[in-house]
């Protein structure tokens, strides 16, 4: 049985250890609206007046360190960009804040951008490409790969 093809992930949320430090990158270097602040322990963001994509709280993590290597938890949040002129414009206010890639990389299916946020959690910034061009196998599965992302063309978008 297959799950419904209408299913989606609807949000993330985050254990930080400094509020104001997550809501600037999140807000202030990715562009989130803040849609909501529980006091100074929490703050709920969101694209295009959606209740919330992604959630920040302190309620078990105020000033905590990340995880150690080695350790389960999560990878990296994908945050999926409508075309890749959203994405070049993202990359640019990562660029101006001066955060430093993790990695670049075209995945035939997508060209996504690997960083950390403050609180170094793993973030991908990505767009999709039409499903109509996707890399396929001869039995018609996807033929996904990892090639370097040309970012001097990115920024030129």
């Amino acid at each position: 049985m297959s799950i419904d093809a209408h299913v989606r992930i609807g949000h993330v949320h985050l254990k930080v250890a400094d509020l104001e430090r997550a809501i600037g990158f999140y807000h202030g270097v990715l562009g989130f609206d803040v849609v909501q602040r529980l006091g100074d322990a929490a703050a709920f963001l969101s694209a295009g007046g959606y209740h919330h994509h992604i959630g920040l709280n302190t309620w078990e993590s105020l000033g905590g360190s990340p995880p150690a290597a080695g350790t389960t938890g999560l990878y990296h949040t994908a945050i999926l960009y409508p075309n890749r002129a959203a994405l070049a414009d993202a990359f640019k206010r990562v660029v101006a804040a001066g955060i430093e890639l993790d990695g670049a990389s075209d995945h035939g299916v997508s060209e996504s951008l690997y960083l950390r946020d403050p609180d170094d959690n793993g973030v991908e910034l990505y767009c999709d490409r039409p499903k109509d061009v996707w890399p396929r196998k001869a039995d018609g599965s996807l033929a996904m790969y990892t090639r370097p992302l040309g970012l001097e063309q990115l920024l030129a978008e």
